[in-house]
């Protein structure tokens, strides 16, 4: 006897349970978050220390490099399109936390046992680490403000730029479930997120110009997502050819979530 396919109708409900489920679960990671000040107030300490360090430490160090190649305006405003880069990578490495720590406390299993789409779970989580990446992030453009960083070509550009940002963070979100649902222990799930991140970060464009790195780093540093999506940013916030890089970073994006987003479902599932 063949099992019947269901009808289009009842594979909408499906999705429309699953979206509806998935809201419910980010609504709860967001209230979470902001019934727990504290998570909030050490995701924003560590971006802010990095604004004040790379300013008023190696700020004056560094323009001599951003003379060499030509940009022309303050070193803060090279700076930010990288710290929003920055936040935007380490805030999802939240969700590797929070899946851990449901994990270790028995709360996923719980999940389970409710009638709810499997999905849901991991929606719910990374869509909740991206409502607190965008409070995050305009943090980091008011303190960027402060120290000397202007949108110097448009509205609309730095709409898209704060986007994109979001965007690549909330696809490398979909990289630290994965681990998040390995590890399962939240201290080691910190620390196995950010191992990852650091050569991501530091040896791209997000604080110096590429140009002043070894030969041989330069070819990893010019074509690696946090790069591309910084000078996207960058280009985007200050002027600059935007299509080039704004199109590399897209597909970098889209590239990470085909990949990542089935195969993170299927490990839960599995798990």
């Amino acid at each position: 006897m063949s099992t019947l396919a269901p009808t289009p109708a009842g594979t909408t409900a499906h999705r429309s349970s699953a979206v509806g489920d998935a809201l419910v679960l980010a609504k709860r990671n967001v209230i979470r978050l902001y019934r727990t000040p504290q998570l909030l107030v050490f995701s924003t300490i560590q971006p802010v220390m990095f604004v004040l360090l790379f300013v008023y430490v190696f700020g004056g160090a560094l323009k001599p490099a951003l003379r060499a190649q030509g940009f022309p305006y303050s070193y803060p405003s090279y700076l930010i399109p990288g710290i929003l880069v920055q936040t935007a990578l380490f805030g999802g490495g939240g969700t590797a936390v929070g899946l851990a720590e449901d994990f270790s406390k028995g709360i996923v299993d719980r999940f389970r046992s409710l009638p709810m789409a499997r999905s849901a779970v991991l929606m719910g989580r990374t869509l909740g680490d991206l409502v607190r990446n965008v409070f995050v992030l305009f943090l980091m453009l008011v303190v960027g403000t402060l120290v000397g960083f202007r949108f110097h070509n448009g509205f609309w550009p730095a709409v898209l730029a704060v986007l994109l940002a979001l965007l690549f963070g909330f696809a490398f979100s979909w990289i630290f479930a994965i681990v998040g649902m390995l590890v399962r222990e939240p201290e080691t799930a910190q620390v196995a997120g950010l191992l990852p991140t650091f050569p991501l970060v530091f040896a791209s464009s997000a604080f110096t110009p590429t140009s002043s790195m070894p030969g041989w780093l330069q070819a990893f540093a010019n074509h690696q997502p946090v790069s591309v999506t910084v000078n996207a940013i960058r280009n985007l916030t200050q002027g600059g050819p935007v299509a080039s890089s704004t199109l590399q970073s897209l597909l970098w994006i889209v590239g990470i979530l085909v990949v990542f987003v089935p195969l993170s479902v299927r490990i839960y599932r599995k798990g």
